[in-house]
């Protein structure tokens, strides 16, 4: 095994240095990589916007809100007054109306109205209703973007490891044509030569695997940023870590187990509080039910035809008043109130078990936090150092023939599996700060108020009279 100690040296030296936190070329490509994460993160924040400006589920979730404000409005309004005409005391024998004095021509208006504060309080609940639909806008605001987030960590994650895959083969690749050379002299094994030339095969199909995985994102990314962007992303460069200066700012206490005073300004529990509001309102409708409703209608009489005394009969004016008493409201007005008030305390359970839900999640991701520093540690300050240090031992056994070409092979497989989890590692705390970012707000983006179009009135209510005609 006469191959050059001196560039063997350099090879495994070069193959050294892709693992991070080992060489000075991996720390400086660390610094680097912390200088472009505020660029990163520009970037992140623009493409996040832009899918929030084009999900249809968001622009989905304002239509329904302005809807329920709108049949708020229409809720609050009194019924519709009902027109009646008609003819009494019409007589059959003649039929005429100037025969028979109770003979009379009618026109009458009736208007109902509700019980009590009613309609108030439906206008009420319904403005209700509309803010729970537009909490669900932030919602959904906030999975689009930690969903976009993981992708672009994911997507960072493929193109490191791209890099680093790249960067042995290149080496490997060098090694391979020195070997070949040296065993066209009969200086190397084939064995050597075939080994160095199955690993630069492996390279490449991890290679196409991982062009395939990031393909895959970013056609998943096209789900919120539109097909004409995808046909233009092949240039996208993406980052496995991120600035989470905002996540940090929101004063996580890592050793309390109880993180309701951030999770109270989250949405989905802004939601439960409105849910719970929404009933109480309705606790109040169902109490209305026991004022009384009534009605008002006043009829005019139209008389043609002479009194008993030959003088024209008098035209008649009537007016009414009906009241809807609630006499007996064992069976309908209790149940009814008992009802709403059985759905006030189901509102309350279920903000308190979405509470503990997402305080769980918060103390599981808490615990993964944890543990992904502890073991990018171990690998900083460790396991890639032992690595180092055992492929530069293998090397001079294969210099001084007491080593195996394939165990220097081994050592540079080994090591280059170790950067890549180190990578893997960093990818996943960076995972983790974002899914805690999305509950307790330190995602950083800002959303415009949903694009949609808004309904003519005018041209509708003439629309309608013209086809009424």
């Amino acid at each position: 095994m006469n191959i050059k100690p001196s560039l063997l040296a350099l090879v495994i030296s070069a193959t050294v240095g892709v693992g991070a936190g080992v060489s000075a070329p991996a720390f400086a490509a660390a610094k680097e990589d912390a200088m472009r994460a505020s660029n990163d993160s520009r970037t992140l924040t623009q493409l996040i916007e832009t899918a929030l400006a084009n999900d249809a589920s968001r622009k989905q979730f304002y239509a329904q809100s302005q809807a329920m404000r709108e049949m708020g409005i229409a809720s609050t309004t009194l019924m519709d007054p009902k027109l009646k005409v008609g003819v009494g005391g019409f007589p059959i024998d003649s039929f005429q109306f100037d025969k028979d004095p109770m003979t009379n021509i009618s026109l009458g208006l009736m208007q109902q109205f509700e019980r009590g504060d009613t309609l108030a309080l439906q206008g009420k609940k319904a403005n209700q209703q509309a803010d729970g639909v537009q909490l669900q806008v932030e919602v959904r605001e906030r999975d689009v973007a930690n969903a976009i987030t993981q992708l672009w960590l994911e997507l960072g994650y493929q193109q490191q490891a791209e890099r680093i895959l790249h960067e042995n083969q290149r080496l490997l690749r060098e090694l391979t044509r020195f070997i070949q050379t040296n065993y066209s002299m009969g200086q190397n094994e084939a064995q050597d030569l075939l080994n160095a030339q199955l690993q630069v095969s492996k390279l490449d199909d991890k290679l196409n695997a991982n062009a395939q995985v990031q393909r895959r994102i970013v056609s998943q990314l096209s789900e919120w940023l539109g097909a004409n962007w995808l046909a233009g992303a092949h240039e996208l460069e993406a980052s496995n870590q991120l600035n989470w200066q905002a996540l940090t700012d929101s004063s996580i206490q890592t050793q309390s187990t109880e993180h309701f005073s951030q999770l109270l300004q989250h949405p989905m529990v802004k939601m439960a509080d409105v849910a719970i509001t929404t009933q109480q309102t309705q606790v109040e409708i169902a109490e209305q039910a026991y004022a009384p409703q009534f009605g008002v209608e006043v009829m005019y009489g139209y008389r043609q035809a002479n009194g008993m005394n030959g003088q024209p009969a008098s035209d008649l004016v009537s007016a009414y008043l009906t009241l809807d008493i609630p006499l007996f409201t064992d069976n309908r007005q209790d149940r009814n109130l008992a009802a709403a008030q059985y759905q006030v305390g189901a509102s309350k359970s279920q903000k308190d078990l979405l509470l503990a839900q997402m305080n769980a999640k918060v103390n599981a991701l808490l615990v993964d936090k944890s543990n992904l520093e502890q073991r990018l540690s171990r690998y900083e300050n460790t396991l890639l150092g032992q690595a180092s240090a055992r492929t530069k031992a293998v090397e001079r056994g294969y210099q001084n023939n007491t080593a195996q070409f394939s165990d220097v092979i081994a050592a540079a497989n080994d090591e280059l599996t170790l950067s890549l989890e180190q990578q893997r590692l960093v990818t996943d705390l960076n995972l983790v700060n974002s899914n805690l970012a999305a509950l307790l707000g330190g995602l950083n983006y800002n959303a415009n108020t949903p694009d949609i179009a808004v309904p003519n009135l005018s041209s509708t209510s003439t629309s309608q009279t013209t086809t009424k005609q």
